[in-house]
């Protein structure tokens, strides 16, 4: 079952990103340790696609660095 979204913007919060904005939907996190800001559509209550929870994992990843 695909996690919320709401559970990634979550985790990536915790883990120092902040919200830039966006345009409509969208929303790009970015952190100081990493290159490229991690951009999440939809609203908080929709389904995570696989391709979002990879971004964020890497993301993730790439922070503790």
């Amino acid at each position: 079952m695909p996690r919320k979204l709401r559970d990634l913007i979550r985790e990536l919060t915790r883990a120092g990103f902040v919200e830039r904005g966006g345009k409509g939907s969208h929303r790009n996190f970015v952190h100081p340790n990493v290159a490229r800001p991690v951009t999440l559509s939809g609203s908080d209550g929709d389904d995570a696609r696989r391709y979002q929870e990879k971004a964020v994992r890497l993301a993730l990843k790439e922070a503790e660095i």
